[in-house]
């Protein structure tokens, strides 16, 4: 049985880059013009507070004005990470029709003190052409 790669099947996009954060914020929209499936990747370091960070995934046409996906276009649902939730990772599949996605962050209390450590990409995949 030979081993297959996913290297000219998937292309991975970064729409919140890694970092320390503290207050909300909005990820990097991710085209997926060219795909026909996208999975969100959530990544966490370390918390260090005791906020609760929770994730939305939000689409768009334009790359401009982007609302909220609807639960029936997602598959699993977004994450509510915490200090418990270090080092963890949570995906969550898009089935929407937009062209464009992207990862926004809140904390519970607007600005937690210390934060945490997180990082969002979008994993495009069964591309229309070869390689992606």
């Amino acid at each position: 049985m030979s081993r297959l790669d996913n290297v000219n099947d998937l292309s991975i996009a970064t729409s919140l880059a890694p970092a320390a954060r503290t207050a909300t914020a909005n990820g990097t929209g991710v085209d997926l013009a060219g795909y026909n499936a996208a999975t969100v990747v959530i990544a966490s370091g370390t918390i260090t507070d005791g906020t609760l960070y929770t994730f939305q995934v939000e689409e768009s046409d334009d790359n401009s004005n982007f609302t909220a996906v609807a639960d029936a276009d997602l598959i699993g649902t977004e994450p509510a990470l915490a200090a418990a939730d270090d080092n963890v990772v949570r995906e969550v599949g898009y089935k929407g029709i937009k062209r464009y996605v992207r990862v926004a962050i809140t904390g519970a209390t607007g600005s937690p003190s210390t934060g945490g450590v997180f990082a969002a990409f979008v994993v495009r995949g069964k591309p229309r052409k070869f390689p992606a």
